[in-house]
Order: structure tokens, then sequence, then C-alpha cells
């Protein structure tokens, strides 16, 4: 079941004039939901409106985080009242025009997948990671927000499966790492935590802001934020990707290297807590 613009069908099919499939004219946020309730709602609903802000899409009255996790919750009910799962909202720009738009009225998407994992888990098999060269992200602001413009995300996954990897690691336009196709990027050296600035390009992900928050307040790990060679990878004890939906996915394979999963296992039983709390 999708819901478009607050209408609820199950046969949506996207019209010709649509601004984020011709244009990529879009903005999504992918939310992780365990028993209805949406996972750092409020750091989601405040990007979203950032990237809406940036892209010169109008912000209705209407949109107040309580309208937009109304709809969402609404679509999770066709599943089930303890839905727990996946859900991307998309907002898009209304309306004709070709690059110039004859309007900058939003029109959002919301549909749902439903997992049932109530839960952030740790990957308990191999997970092979190395480097996407063919492509370099660009290190400024539109880098930062979650656009539909994903090439390089779709390159780089087409490139990693046809290399036997499990993930691929991004470039910026300076050749310092940015972040993985689908989450930022966190490396751990002599219990000091690393991680690139928004400016290097990555994305500024939700999921990353909350661990750095996490960092800040633990007394075990050291938190830093710097850019990163790609030559430091290789001297890490650990490597991390983070997103909203898988939490931390450990890296266990670079390059012939192993890597430790032992503080990022701290990192989730601590989120897992949290969510018990919630």
């Amino acid at each position: 079941m999708i819901n478009y613009n607050g209408n609820f069908t199950d046969k949506f099919s996207i019209h010709f004039n649509n601004r984020g499939f011709l244009f990529g004219d879009s903005v999504f946020e992918t939310i992780k939901v365990v028993n209805n309730n949406l996972l750092f709602w409020e750091e989601h609903y405040l990007r979203l409106m950032s990237s809406m802000r940036i892209l010169r899409i109008r912000i209705p009255n209407l949109y107040t985080p309580e309208f937009l996790e109304n709809e969402i919750k609404k679509t999770n009910l066709n599943f089930n009242k303890s839905f727990s799962g996946r859900v991307r909202l998309t907002i898009f720009r209304d309306g004709k025009g070709l690059y110039l738009p004859e309007s900058n009225e939003p029109v959002f998407l919301i549909n749902s997948k439903e997992t049932k994992e109530t839960s952030f888990n740790i990957n308990s098999g191999n997970y092979k990671v190395d480097i996407y060269k063919e492509y370099f992200i660009q290190s400024n602001l539109l880098s930062n927000i979650k656009s539909n413009n994903r090439l390089i995300n779709v390159l780089g996954s087409i490139y990693a499966k046809e290399n036997e990897l499990d993930n691929c690691i991004i470039l910026n336009d300076q050749k310092n790492v940015a972040e993985f196709l689908n989450g930022n990027i966190f490396i751990v050296k002599d219990k000091k935590v690393t991680t690139p600035p928004v400016s290097s390009g990555c994305l500024d992900g939700v999921m990353r802001k909350k661990i750095i928050e996490s960092l800040k307040q633990s007394q075990i790990l050291s938190f830093e934020e710097k850019n990163i060679s790609p030559f430091e990878l290789i001297s890490s004890d650990e490597i991390w990707i983070s997103n909203s939906i898988s939490g931390i996915i450990p890296v266990t394979e670079y390059r012939k290297k192993r890597f430790s999963k032992m503080f990022a296992q701290t990192i989730v039983e601590y989120f897992n807590k949290k969510i018990l709390e919630s």
C-alpha cells in the first residue's frame, strides 16, 4: 500500500511529468520503524525540511512533524498495528516544466516495507569492502542531502556485485574518504573513532549524528571528526558503516586484512537499549 499525498492506493503509477522521475528533483528519508514508532523521527524531519529549503521546494504550513508522522503511521497500519520495518518518505516538486519548474509546490509519497525487525543486529558473517574509484562525489552541500540523484551509488553497487564485495567506500573529489554506498563511515584506531566531516561531501546522516552523540557521552572511546586518507583504512582496528536502517555494520575484511567488531557491538547494544526505553 502506498500513500500518495494523503490518498492510499496499491496501484500507483508515476506520471510522465513527475519531476522526481524526469530530473531527480526530489528528496527522501528512509526511516526505521519499530512497533509503529518512528526511530529518530525528529532528526529525519529536520533533515528533510533542510533538504527542501536547499532545493527551494516550498514547505507548506501543513507539513508539521505531527502531520507527516501521522501519514506514515496511517500507511503502516495497512500492514498491522505493530508494524516494524522501513519507510521511505519521498517529496518531489510538483508540476510541469523543463529544468525550470513551473511550480515549487511539493507532493509526498510514502511506501512501507515490513521486516518485523525490532532491534539493530550485528552481522554475524563476513563483510568485505573495497574502494570504488571510477567516480567521485563532490565535496559540497548538494552531496549532504538525500536526493534522488544517486547514480554513483547505483554504479558503485553494480561494481561491488561484479567484484564479489558487500559494499564500497566512495572517495570525494579531493581523493579523501567520504562514505560508503549506503551509509557513513567510521574508523577505530587505538580506541579513537574518526569520521569525515560533512564538508567532505558525505551524507549528513541521522545515524551518524546519533553515533557521534553517544561517543561524546562515552568514557570508552574518544572521537575526532577529520578528513580520512584512504591509506588510514588498512591500519584501522575497526571500520563501520552506519545508516538508519541497519544501525552499524562492521566491516570484517578490506584488502585481505581482517577487522574486529568489538566496539561496534558495544555501540549497537547502546542503541538497542534506547529502543527498549522509547
